[in-house]
Formats: C-alpha cells, sequence, structure tokens
C-alpha cells in the first residue's frame, strides 16, 4: 500500500462538481493506492501510521491534535514509468480489491478515533487543497 500523505489547511474532493468530502481546517490529504498484495495487516498498519504520523505543525499527528483526513483512492501511486513513456498499472490492485482495501483503512481510521472524509471511488473527482509547508510524504507498508 502507498500513500502521498500532504499537509493542508483544508481541502476538498468533488464528483461532478458537486463536494463529496471536506476538511475546513489544518489536516492530511491523502492519497491511497492498493497493489495485489495488500491484505489485512497492510490495512492496520497503513492507518496506524496515517493517524499517528507526526506530520502536523508542531510534530503533531492527526491522533494527538484531533486534525482530520481526507482520504482519496489513487490508483496511479502504482503506475510504473522505468520504461518507455506510457505507465503500466500491472502494480495496481484490480478495482474490487481496491476498493475494499481502502474502505477496510478508512474504517479502521475511523475505529481508532480518527476524523475522516473520503473522495468517491471509481470516480473522476477534482481534488482542491491549500498546501501548509508545502510539506508532501511518500508512506509505504
Amino acid at each position: 500500500m502507498r500513500a502521498v500523505v500532504t499537509r493542508v489547511h483544508h481541502a476538498s474532493v468533488s464528483v461532478a462538481d458537486t463536494v463529496v468530502g471536506r476538511i475546513d481546517e489544518p489536516g492530511l490529504l491523502v492519497l491511497l493506492g492498493v497493489t495485489h498484495s495488500d491484505g489485512e495487516q497492510h490495512i492496520t498498519a497503513m492507518a496506524r501510521k496515517l493517524h499517528e504520523l507526526r506530520a502536523l505543525r508542531d510534530e503533531q499527528s492527526c491522533a494527538t491534535a484531533d486534525a482530520p483526513l481526507l482520504v482519496v483512492s489513487q490508483f496511479t501511486l502504482y503506475g510504473d514509468t522505468r520504461k518507455g513513456r506510457r505507465p503500466s498499472w500491472t502494480s495496481a490492485a484490480r478495482p474490487e480489491q481496491a476498493e475494499s482495501v481502502i474502505d477496510a483503512v478508512v474504517d479502521e481510521l475511523r475505529r481508532r478515533g480518527a476524523r475522516v472524509e473520503t473522495g468517491r471511488f471509481g470516480a473522476m473527482m477534482t481534488v482542491q487543497s491549500a498546501n501548509d509547508g508545502p510539506f508532501t510524504l511518500l508512506v509505504e507498508t
């Protein structure tokens, strides 16, 4: 599992000009990709990392600062561009697997007490954010 995590002042995700997820205060925007081998241990580890990652100001985490997360699925994080000019998507999990894994990460974050907003899996989404820093990390399990 792979995530691009950005510290934001605020962020939103829209589908067909309708906002489906929004955080209106400092928190984390999480673009989350899934590969074929991701399972229960990856779900738990990723949720823990995202919730406890000391990426907010003053080395706070979403857990310690009660800051929100906006989680957006993004299979393109597993695009392989090492050969040629056209990305290969063979490392990205199939949609039916990826959707259930992303839902499980969101569920685990909420179980941990995190405030989580989401995009809509498989939809063409518009993501807007006001980055803080900028501060962006690649998080893998």
